[in-house]
């Protein structure tokens, strides 16, 4: 089983972490790829539409005579060969979502860490507990553990402090366990978490 270097708030060595057998496993890239594609479309309004012919307004008689105008024939300006007509197989208000196996689903989220684990992005304290929820307090953290690109925070239950100091800081998102997903995992570079953490996520996900 894999392990990580636990450190503290200053990042100082403070002791080797076996993590849980369950974050061993093999990333499986078509996973992440499903979950992501299958997370972005639920988000999606699906509010797009065009006018069609029937809904476009006017057009409540014939334009013109059936013949002797030398005219194509014509049965309503509401027509999409007209202007002002209306359009041909545009966008209508649709359901975009769908459901992913529940399987698949956790399946997805623990590679998502796994590959975490896998690139050497896995940053383990022993505790993440700020005195006082100031930005500057949360900087200095994240300094100190020399994170320099975005980073998700994944902690197991509400730290008022700790998502309060990290509200202004756009490559820093604090995330908690029951609304953890693929692509916040994936989208932030660093993930950092406490011993805590991964253990609930084992038995949670371990199942």
């Amino acid at each position: 089983m894999p392990s990580v270097s636990m450190v503290d708030q200053k990042n100082k060595k403070v002791k080797d972490v076996e993590l849980p057998s369950l974050f061993s496993t093999e990333v499986r890239p078509y996973l992440l790829h499903a979950a992501v594609v299958n997370q972005l479309a639920n988000r999606r309004a699906g509010t797009a539409a065009t006018k069609n012919k029937a809904l476009v307004s006017g057009g409540g008689k014939k334009p013109f005579k059936q013949k002797g105008t030398g005219r194509a024939r014509a049965g309503s300006n509401r027509s999409p060969l007209w202007r002002h007509g209306g359009t041909i197989f545009g966008p209508m208000p649709r359901d975009y979502s769908y459901a992913l196996p529940k399987k698949a689903k956790r399946a997805a989220l623990v590679d998502a860490i796994a590959s975490k684990v896998t690139d050497n992005r896995l940053i383990l304290v022993d505790s993440l507990e700020l005195a006082e929820p100031k930005t500057k307090l949360m900087s200095t953290l994240l300094e100190n553990l020399g994170v320099q690109e975005n980073a998700i925070v994944l902690i197991s239950a509400d730290n008022k402090n700790l998502r309060l100091a990290s509200r202004n800081i756009p490559s820093v998102k604090v995330l908690r366990m029951d609304n953890m997903n693929v692509y916040d995992l994936l989208k932030y570079r660093y993930l950092i978490t406490t011993p805590d953490a991964l253990n609930t996520l084992q038995e949670v996900y371990g199942k």
